[in-house]
């Protein structure tokens, strides 16, 4: 590991302040704003509103009003379409821009950060022909003189509360995707990571979104983003975040019997039969669990290895995984960045010290590194892991590997499904059959086979059990934001049994 060295760049930095957008407004906070430290600099880097109750309920009313009285859910498909169109464009313009927030505010590597936009821009532009082949269905079979048509419409004012670890990607998930159904929205990024969000709903005006359509207020869960879930005047929630979180926000919307989409936590297991090309996997591997240091929802944070090859795969899995660049996030060449907070360093150490103590073994890592600014996690590796562990079943959500072992399919099935989550899994093996059953009998919302973490805006993504309600992305992403309306006609004169005669 080489040394970390404050960037040239950052050398006469000045922190970059930010203001809440509601109704078409720019506001600012009542109280003292945010600051957000960078993770991987140690400088602060952001100042963002400390957006109020208050705030949220005038971004709320702003919200109902504009789909109530205004433009956006009477425009035709062509054109929202062409608005979100010129929004894609629009951030592929302000790309480096945009990467460079993520990158200082989150401490993920800049180069990451440039493909993660890359990738919005497409989710933009698919949302975009999503708009216009939104559509229902007509019965002409019910019988003569009866026609039965089902509308799609726009369910409402949606609350959209995103997450940190991916701070432009998650929100262009689910916001061009409302916004092409028809819905407003209220958007609350999360305090540590809001400066992308909030540059986006400078892209959104530009690029002729109407006033109160997309509103962004900044602040805490308390204050914010619990008025968002409850509200009576919202129609739906739409969250990613922890699993803790989203039974919170499931348990708000119950008062209101809200519609809720919720992607939650992960705990995703690589299946490795003897079989399986291991050049390729080993890749895989370490790209599985220390992409994004590993705060990654769909990280693959569990091997579940064979035992014939159990030994010889760690090895090789630690040895590409020591070559791994962790250091300076805005170095184009840094692979793992920094980790969020100092309190989440800690947190994954404690699951670490707790692994060995309960009987595992440091193969790799185990131990924050100092690099002089920031906080950063050494890429770690734990074998002898048990299924009965903490780290074998909970959500480390950091740069952590836990290696378990099998000898029959429907044992590493067990081991796989054993736990509370059911987001990915991936297999690796040449049989397809086995692929094959594996994809058929591990509970999970995506199974890679023989590959692992790739995505496209045409699939949809979600998980299974605690990982979450609903899916994102795909053809039929749309349709999440809409009501379906039954139109029965009757043509002619009707006569019934209890009319007079």
């Amino acid at each position: 590991m080489t040394a970390h060295v404050k960037p040239k760049a950052l050398d006469n930095f000045k922190a970059r302040d930010f203001r809440m957008l509601i109704d078409g407004v720019w506001a600012d906070g009542a109280g003292s704003p945010l600051e957000r430290i960078a993770p991987g600099h140690g400088i602060v880097v952001s100042r963002y509103p400390a957006g109020t109750t208050a705030d949220a309920e005038r971004a709320i009313a702003a919200a109902r009003k504009a789909f109530d009285e205004g433009p956006w859910p009477n425009m035709t498909g062509a054109e929202r379409s062409n608005i979100l169109l010129k929004a894609a464009d629009l951030i592929a313009a302000r790309a480096d821009d945009l990467a460079f927030l993520d990158c200082i505010e989150s401490g993920k590597p800049i180069s990451q950060a440039k493909a993660e936009l890359a990738g919005a821009a497409d989710i933009w532009r698919y949302a975009a022909a999503l708009a216009r082949d939104l559509h229902g269905e007509s019965y002409n079979t019910l019988g003569e003189g009866t026609l039965g048509v089902v509308l799609r419409e726009a369910i409402g004012v949606v609350s959209i509360i995103t997450p940190w670890n991916f701070p432009f990607l998650i929100v262009s998930q689910k916001l061009p995707f409302a916004l092409a159904a028809g819905c407003t929205t209220v958007v609350k990024p999360s305090e540590l990571t809001s400066g992308s969000t909030l540059v986006l709903g400078e892209i959104l005006i530009e690029a002729g979104v109407p006033s109160g359509v997309v509103n962004i207020v900044t602040g805490t869960g308390p204050e914010v983003g619990a008025p968002m879930t409850t509200h009576p005047d919202v129609d739906m929630v739409s969250f990613t975040g922890s699993t803790g979180v989203g039974r919170l926000t499931m348990a708000n919307a119950a008062q209101t019997l809200k519609k809720v989409s919720l992607e939650l936590g992960g705990k995703n297991p690589q299946i490795v039969f003897p079989d399986a090309n291991l050049d390729e996997f080993i890749d895989a591997a370490v790209f599985g669990a220390y992409f994004n240091a590993g705060e990654c929802c769909n990280a693959g944070s569990r091997l579940i290895l064979h035992k014939s090859i159990a030994d010889e795969v760690t090895a090789r899995v630690a040895e590409l995984a020591r070559k791994v660049k962790v250091g300076d996030p805005l170095d184009p060449t840094t692979q793992v960045g920094a980790i969020i907070t100092p309190q989440h360093l800690e947190k994954i150490g404690a699951y670490v010290d707790g692994a060995a103590k309960a009987g595992a073994s440091v193969a790799l890592g185990g131990a924050a590194l100092d690099l002089g600014l920031g906080q950063f996690m050494a890429p770690t590796i734990l074998s002898g892991v048990t299924p009965d562990m903490p780290v074998a079943r909970e959500e480390v959500f950091g740069p952590v590997l836990s290696v378990l072992t099998f000898e029959t399919t429907e044992e590493a099935i067990r081991i796989a499904n054993a736990i509370d989550y059911g987001l990915s899994a991936g297999v690796w093996s040449r049989d397809f059959d086995t692929c094959l059953t594996i994809g058929r009998k591990v509970r999970a919302g995506t199974v890679w086979m023989n590959t692992f973490m790739d995505g496209a805006s045409e699939l949809p993504f979600g998980g299974y059990r605690q990982s979450g309600l609903g899916r994102e992305l795909g053809r039929h992403a749309v349709e999440d934001y809409t009501e379906t309306k039954t139109l029965n006609m009757h043509m002619g004169a009707r006569t019934g049994w209890w009319m007079p005669r």
